[in-house]
């Protein structure tokens, strides 16, 4: 039997059952209400809004209240957030801010006496419904992000500004440095007192479940080795690898990218008794930080999930754009992040002449390489990367390292797991061999804030030193073949390979674990202490290790040799 990659990885939660559509859910929230005055119901930002007081009617609700008409207007909100959001279609500042900066004062106090004076029942929805009133009901709307991202490129506009028309880019960006941020910080200060969630992840079709259904089902979750729901993206450079590998559409044009371990933008399928619900990865990590992390990694990165595995296809596509990572001092003065974009190449594939630009070549002269940069990005001339940039060969299993400052790219017909640490898209982008986006525009480059971080002394000996196949034996025996592959000292995510005939046991150490089949077709992993069911990983799947286990048995049951990469935060 061919085992394949599991494009909808559930996570079975024992013991509650889902509701699904709107009049069961609605009849539902009807009878809990009978005895009781106030219903909130607060959303996520992205919640389909129109649709879902399309059906409040059927509720019999006396007085309702919009959140939406509580906020500031929205040139005030714009007039506040430009300072934070600036004038760059990629770039920010992270907002630390509360939700309720964004409220008028004198409308909130308003709406809190309408609640106490009125008579009947109440209904408070929207983003921030439960600020105004805690409810005897509440109800919180949740969704993924990458369904909002998908929302925000047909049109949809930000939750707290009026800008349909905008820039999808621009919207992302609002998203991920104010509301994202708000939206999350606000739903766990009411977490723990949701008596019901809703999955609105698809159009017209919610689901339902009990509050308790979601908390013990995260809490079951951290107990064991999981997966998040990967999703595909194409990409003007992408390539044909994951159409085949990960059974996607055949008819699309490529796939660029895979995001199959990012707990900022990737989902979680919780599979009750009667059904499965979709909620954001991330509220297991801001719900269960401690279990999920492991002490030393939480005291460090506090509930934050600092590895991401992610895939870049250019087999049969293109190069990707040649850029560089802020180093730690820069992206924390010029963007309030706490640490930065380290990360590494791991080749799973590869065909032909792959290869991967990586460090500069010896003795650049930084103003002659700026000024043919600025000369191609200004359309005068194509930039000759080979005159600057090295070019190495990349084979199937080779690992490159690239710490922060670090000049580099994967070239066409290379198929990469990158392991990166986690600070979403701080990448500025240099020369992207003069070509347009899918949306027809030029790709953003950001030169300025290049210049600034790239560390000039990495050229053509260092990057051999320290970045190519840094591969260090641990422990080899009939059973395994354990080897350090990297990553770099500045670097804080130690990976390792593991070569495994039959088996091979790894104690977890309080210390959270990403991992990924990079050889093989299927392997097993077992509890060593029996508090988890067996788990099945096909190859190039991407599986989670919480802390809280405490160790596992990674099985192969094939007569070939598997190969795991593993990646972990140093201690």
């Amino acid at each position: 039997m061919s085992k394949k990659y599991n494009r909808f990885p559930k996570n079975k939660i024992e013991g509650f059952f889902v509701q699904e559509g709107y009049a069961s859910i609605f009849q539902t929230l009807k009878e809990k209400m009978k005895d009781k005055k106030v219903l909130v119901m607060d959303t996520y930002p992205g919640v389909n809004d129109q649709e879902v007081l399309e059906h409040i009617h059927s509720l019999g609700i006396d007085t309702m209240i919009d959140m939406k008409e509580l906020f500031q207007s929205s040139t005030i909100i714009e007039e506040k957030l430009h300072p934070i959001l600036t004038d760059d279609r990629v770039f920010g500042h992270f907002y630390y801010g509360e939700l309720f900066d964004f409220i008028d004062k004198k409308k909130y106090e308003q709406a809190r006496e309408m609640i106490e004076k009125a008579q009947g029942q109440v209904l408070v929805y929207g983003f921030g419904a439960s600020c105004l009133h805690p409810g005897d009901l509440l109800v919180y709307l949740d969704m993924a992000r990458w369904e909002i991202t998908l929302r925000y490129r047909k049109g949809m506009p930000n939750v707290l500004t009026d800008n349909s028309p905008e820039d999808p880019l621009k919207k992302i960006k609002q998203g991920y440095y104010v509301e994202w941020r708000i939206a999350d910080k606000h739903k766990m200060s009411c977490f723990e007192r949701v008596d019901y969630f809703l999955d609105t992840n698809q159009q017209g079709n919610p689901k339902m479940v009990i509050g308790e259904a979601i908390r013990s089902g995260l809490k079951q979750i951290a107990k064991r080795p999981f997966r998040m729901v990967p999703y595909f993206d194409p990409g003007v450079w992408g390539g044909q690898w994951m159409k085949e590998v990960c059974q996607l559409d055949p008819n699309e044009k490529n796939y660029a990218w895979s995001f199959d371990g990012v707990p900022e933008e990737n989902s979680l399928y919780l599979e009750f008794e009667n059904g499965f619900i979709e909620i954001p990865c991330m509220d297991l990590v801001l719900y269960q930080p401690k279990a999920l992390l492991g002490q030393h990694v939480y005291s460090r990165f506090g509930a934050e999930f600092p590895i991401r595995f992610d895939f870049l296809d250019t087999m049969g596509g293109q190069n990707l754009s040649l850029q560089v990572h802020p180093v730690t001092e820069y992206i924390h003065r010029q963007f309030g992040m706490a640490y930065t974009q380290d990360e590494s190449y791991y080749i799973l594939d590869e065909k032909g002449d792959a290869s991967i630009y990586l460090g500069l070549k010896e003795n650049v002269d930084p103003e002659a390489m700026f000024t043919d940069l600025e000369k191609a990005n200004q359309g005068l001339q194509d930039f000759d990367a080979t005159k600057y940039v090295n070019q190495f060969p990349a084979k199937k299993h080779d690992h490159f390292l690239i710490p922060a400052g670090t000049i580099h790219c994967s070239a066409a017909n290379t198929m990469v797991l990158e392991i990166s640490a986690t600070p979403y898209n701080f990448t500025f982008k240099l020369w992207d061999w003069n070509r347009l986006g899918l949306d027809g525009k030029p790709r953003p480059v950001h030169l300025d804030h290049g210049r600034k971080n790239i560390q000039w002394e990495r050229d053509t000996k260092w990057i051999q030193e320290n970045c190519v196949n840094a591969v260090v034996p641990i422990e080899e025996n009939q059973h395994y073949k354990e080897e350090h592959t990297g990553l770099h000292e500045l670097e804080f995510i130690e990976t390792r390979r593991i070569w495994i005939e039959d088996e091979v046991e790894i104690a977890i150490e309080d210390n959270v674990n990403m991992m990924n089949l990079v050889e093989g077709q299927y392997c097993w992993i077992e509890s060593i202490d029996q508090s988890f069911s067996a788990y099945e990983l096909h190859y190039a799947e991407t599986i989670v290790i919480p802390a809280s286990v405490k160790g596992i048995r990674i099985i192969n049951p094939t007569n070939q040799t598997i190969g795991i990469i593993r990646a972990y935060v140093r201690k």
